[in-house]
């Protein structure tokens, strides 16, 4: 777990709080690893008013950048890294931003950095992105055999960003809805 919170915005002291079943999924998930490497969450639950605000800052950022596109046009660029929060799979406690470490606590060249957004990673963020090295498609592919193999499913804009039991994954899976909905983090139990 990354404690320091310095790629998050979240402030809550209930972001790395996860439901019990993906808990349990992403320690199946650690048995498909190879000796050695680790997974690193880095975020799981979210507060709504703080999805909420990320994604109002980050259409508002879309906006400067990329005054060509109309309102609908941005609203779904903004969807494609943050989610809305109608649908946001954060606040459910279903959701998982996870990265691989060694040994000694580093970061495994993923390709590029935890949260980097599709204009600052110049598409790198992309799980299947042709523009990373040899080294991170490895270590990608690492991560994503071990969570399929326990029943996650990727955000393809995110290769960081994994889900189990909310709408999304629901959508992936062809299930017929969400195992679960959000949760208000005053219904949290204190850190």
């Amino acid at each position: 777990m990354d404690l320091s919170r310095s790629q998050i915005a979240s402030r809550s002291p209930h972001f790395l709080k996860a439901r019990r079943a993906v808990a349990e999924r992403l320690r199946i998930a650690a048995r498909h690893l190879p000796d050695g490497p680790r997974f690193c969450v880095k975020e799981a639950y979210r507060p709504l008013a703080r999805q909420q605000r990320s994604y109002d800052e980050h259409l508002a950022k879309l906006r400067e950048l990329r005054p060509e596109l109309d309102e609908a046009a941005l609203l779904r660029e903004a969807s494609l890294y943050v989610a809305p929060p109608a649908v946001a799979p954060h606040p459910t406690g279903a959701a998982l931003d996870v990265t691989l470490i060694d040994a000694t606590g580093q970061e495994l060249d993923m390709g590029c950095p935890f949260n980097a957004d599709s204009e600052e990673s110049a598409g790198a963020c992309y799980t299947d992105s042709p523009a990373i090295s040899a080294q991170a498609r490895a270590n990608r592919r690492m991560l994503s055999e071990a969570m399929r193999a326990a029943g996650f499913v990727n955000y393809p804009s995110e290769w960081w960003h994994w889900s189990y039991g909310d709408r999304y994954w629901a959508a992936v899976c062809g299930a017929p809805q969400a195992l679960y909905a959000a949760v208000d983090e005053s219904f949290l139990e204190p850190a």
